[in-house]
C-alpha cells in the first residue's frame, strides 16, 4: 500500500529548508510567476514536476478541472484540463452544472484518485465524483482520466457534498472529509482500491459553526505525530475583494474527533486556531487549501488585480504541535 505523499509529509524542494527548521525564522517563500489564476488548488509534487489541479471555468473546456504545471514550483504554466467535455451523467445528476469545483488528488498503490465537486453556486444538491489515472502529467503518453462515477450525493440531506479531502487512518483505511455550510464539515469511510464510499452510514460530524450562515468548508485532514489535524476555510469565498475566508485548524487523537483548537475550543462549536488570514488590501481571503508535505497551497483574492483568485504556496511551520503560515514580505 502506498500512502499519499501529503499524508506522510514529503518535503517540497523549494520550501523544505525553511520548513524543516522547525520554529527557526523561515526564509521568505519565492513569489510565484506565470499562470497563477487559480481557485481551490490541489497541489502535489511528483518525480516529474509540480502540479496544481483547480476549479474549472465554464467558458473553457466545458468547465472541467484545470491543470497547471511547474518545473520548480515557482513559475507556472497552463497545461490543460482533465477532459474536453464533462461526463454526460453529471448534467442529469446536477441540472444546470456549469463548472467542476475543488479537486482533491490522492495517490494509492500507483493510482491517482481525483475527487471533484459537482454543484451550482448556493445549492446543496451536489455530488462528489471520482476519476482515476496513472499520471498527473498531461504530456505523458499514459495520461487518461477514467470516470469512476459518484462517491456521494447530498440531494435531500442536511449536508452538502462538495470539497473532498482524503486521509488514511492508522490501519490504512481511507476517509473523505467534505462539506460546506449546511451541517458543516462531515466525513465518510471509503474503500480501496475503488476509492468509492464504503457504506451508507450517516456521515460523521467534524466541525460546525452553529450559525444560520454556517460559513465553514474545504476540509483537509493531515496525519502528523499521532494527531489528526483538520484544516478548514472559515468565512465567505468567491466575493472578490469582499471575501472573508481564513484558514483555521483543530486537532484530535481520533480521526472521528472531537477536533479542538489551541485554546481547547471544539470545532463543532465554532472553534478554530487561525493558520493564515488576510493581509492588507491586496492579500484577501486565503482559503480553499490543500497540504503537501511542508507546503500550504491555497488561493487568495488579489486586491491589486481587482480581486482575481490567485495561487499561493507558503511554508507550513510547526511549533509546539501547531501549524502556522506567514505571508511573504511585500516586494
Amino acid at each position: 500500500m502506498t500512502r499519499s505523499p501529503r499524508s506522510v509529509g514529503a518535503a517540497v524542494a523549494i520550501l523544505a529548508a525553511a520548513a524543516l527548521a522547525g520554529c527557526a525564522p523561515a526564509a521568505p517563500a519565492p513569489t510565484l510567476t506565470g499562470d497563477v489564476f487559480v481557485h481551490d488548488p490541489a497541489y502535489v509534487q511528483t518525480d516529474e514536476a509540480h502540479f496544481v489541479y483547480s476549479t474549472g471555468d465554464g467558458r473553457i473546456a466545458d468547465g472541467n478541472i484545470q491543470v497547471r504545471r511547474s518545473d520548480d514550483g515557482v513559475d507556472w504554466e497552463y497545461a490543460g484540463e482533465v477532459w474536453d467535455a464533462k461526463p454526460a451523467w453529471l448534467d442529469e445528476a446536477v441540472p444546470g452544472v456549469d463548472n467542476l469545483w475543488a479537486p482533491e488528488l490522492y495517490e494509492h498503490d500507483g493510482t491517482w484518485y481525483l475527487y471533484y465537486s459537482v454543484s451550482t453556486f448556493g445549492s446543496g444538491d451536489s455530488v462528489i465524483a471520482l476519476a482515476t489515472n496513472t499520471t498527473l502529467d498531461p504530456a505523458d503518453d499514459d495520461y487518461e482520466w477514467v470516470d469512476r462515477g459518484e462517491v456521494i450525493a447530498s440531494e435531500g440531506t442536511d449536508f452538502n457534498a462538495i470539497d473532498a479531502g482524503i486521509v488514511e487512518d492508522a490501519d490504512g483505511t481511507p476517509w473523505m472529509s467534505f462539506g460546506s455550510f449546511s451541517s458543516g464539515i462531515r466525513m465518510v469511510e471509503l474503500e480501496w482500491p475503488s476509492g468509492l464510499r464504503a457504506d451508507a452510514a450517516e456521515p460523521l460530524r467534524l466541525a460546525d459553526r452553529g450559525l444560520v450562515e454556517n460559513a465553514i468548508e474545504a476540509p483537509y485532514v493531515v496525519a502528523r505525530d499521532g494527531w489528526f489535524y483538520l484544516f478548514a476555510s472559515r468565512g465567505f469565498c468567491c466575493k472578490g475583494v469582499d471575501s472573508t475566508y481564513e484558514i483555521i485548524v483543530g486537532r484530535s487523537k481520533d480521526l472521528a474527533g472531537p477536533y479542538l483548537d489551541a485554546d481547547h475550543l471544539a470545532l463543532l462549536d465554532d472553534g478554530g486556531t487561525v493558520v493564515l488570514t488576510g493581509d492588507g488590501a491586496d492579500r484577501i481571503g486565503p482559503g480553499g487549501q490543500s497540504v503537501f508535505g511542508y507546503t500550504l497551497a491555497f488561493h487568495f483574492y488579489d486586491g491589486a488585480a481587482d480581486g482575481i483568485p490567485t495561487l499561493n504556496l507558503l511554508p507550513l511551520r510547526w511549533k509546539d504541535g501547531w501549524p502556522s503560515a506567514e505571508w511573504r514580505p511585500t516586494p
